[in-house]
């Protein structure tokens, strides 16, 4: 919408100065128009797939997209970096390929002149997964854990790795990566501290689950679920957590307590397993827009003003951190606490004389502080 109260199509809006439109959507990334398929023997392929949308029947052809002309059967796998690719995740502006012997990263800003940014060797990955600053490879040697702060100086974190017989998949949920682990069903690493992962418990159903190729996680009102493509055994689907059976099964990352509640049994082996929706995702690991809000002052933060909330000086500096135990005291002592309890009951007197909205709201945020500040201090805790 402009300013003006009329409707405008996207192209219209393109052309129109910012402070024109009253919604502030951002443009939507030129990616987000083709489909990315990592094929054994050619590399990776981009399909246009944005004429689905359009409304036109008539051109709803999937075709591959890069130029035949600079790239061999329009596929991209410069000297065969890519061959052997068998997994591949999109994270902002860059894909992430594992192929038999490596990752490989591969820049898409550009999505029809695609680059490789980095070749970082492993040992016969077969997945990653990606949440904020790390990715998760599942290998050889088990679940692996790499810094990807930088995408163009990705390393493997030294020492950050948990021995797995059979892994083939990993999918990370909050403070758990779940690793499709063989004929050893599904291992549940807690990664709260990414660098430093550890082995939570290995799940294998008594036994019945055994052959597990991928993993998916889900919630479903309350409860959390696992959907485990068994190989097979078909399609298992496991409870993970559920307010019937748990007493502690709410808050931002609950322990997983797996329970095995239906299988379906497929013609053939089970492989694979499609990602479920992303609720309320606004924006790509690269601050790009992915969504359209519609309404005003709905424009989601942009990368730069992520960092900021991220990074000291201004989102360019070292990433901020929190400790229980801090080596100082307070900066500001006096500002974290109420100076006495006679200025409070000062306070909370005029508030009620005032017999206002405002007046009681103040009371309700002020007693908040007190009690923080209260149960902070009996945990033997200061608030820096």
């Amino acid at each position: 919408m402009t300013t003006d109260g009329e409707m405008v199509d996207p192209e219209r809006a393109r052309q129109l100065p910012t402070e024109k439109l009253v919604n502030e959507e951002q443009r939507i990334h030129p990616l987000y128009a083709y489909l990315y398929v990592v094929d054994k023997f050619e590399g990776l392929i981009l399909v246009n797939a944005a004429t689905l949308l359009d409304g036109d029947p008539l051109n709803n052809y999937l075709k591959r997209q890069l130029d035949p002309n600079k790239y061999a059967n329009g596929a991209f796998n410069p000297d065969g970096a890519l061959t052997g690719a068998n997994n591949i995740v999109i994270a902002g502006t860059n894909v992430y390929i594992t192929t038999d012997r490596e990752l490989v990263i591969v820049n898409i800003n550009d999505p029809l002149n695609p680059k490789i940014v980095v070749r970082l060797p492993l040992k016969h990955p077969r997945a990653i997964a990606i949440q904020f600053r790390y990715g998760f490879v599942a290998d050889d040697d088990g679940l692996k854990v790499l810094d990807l702060t930088e995408p163009e100086r990705a390393r493997v974190v030294e020492g950050a790795v948990v021995p797995l017989a059979d892994a083939r998949d990993v999918y990370v949920a909050r403070t758990y990566a779940y690793v499709a682990d063989g004929r050893d069903g599904v291992a549940i690493v807690d990664v709260k501290f990414a660098e430093k992962p550890r082995l939570d418990q290995m799940y294998q159903a008594a036994g019945k689950l055994n052959d597990a190729r991928q993993v998916k996680i889900a919630m479903t009102n309350a409860s959390l679920f696992a959907y485990v493509a068994d190989g097979k055994n078909g399609l298992r689907i496991l409870q993970l957590t559920s307010p019937e059976t748990m007493a502690n099964y709410a808050g931002f990352s609950p322990r997983p307590e797996p329970q095995l509640i239906a299988t379906f049994k497929t013609k053939g082996e089970a492989l694979a397993v499609s990602k479920p929706l992303d609720r309320d995702r606004a924006v790509d690991e690269g601050g790009n827009q992915i969504a359209v809000f519609g309404r005003r002052g709905a424009r989601p933060f942009t990368l730069a003003e992520i960092q900021r909330t991220l990074r000291t000086d201004e989102g360019r500096g070292e990433f901020f951190s929190v400790t229980d135990e801090p080596a100082t005291e307070p900066r500001q002592p006096k500002a974290a606490s109420l100076n006495s309890e006679a200025e409070l009951t000062a306070q909370i007197s005029k508030a009620k004389s005032e017999n206002t909205i405002g007046g009681v709201l103040m009371v309700s945020g002020l007693l908040a502080v007190v009690l923080i500040i209260g149960r902070r201090r009996t945990q033997g805790r200061v608030i820096s």
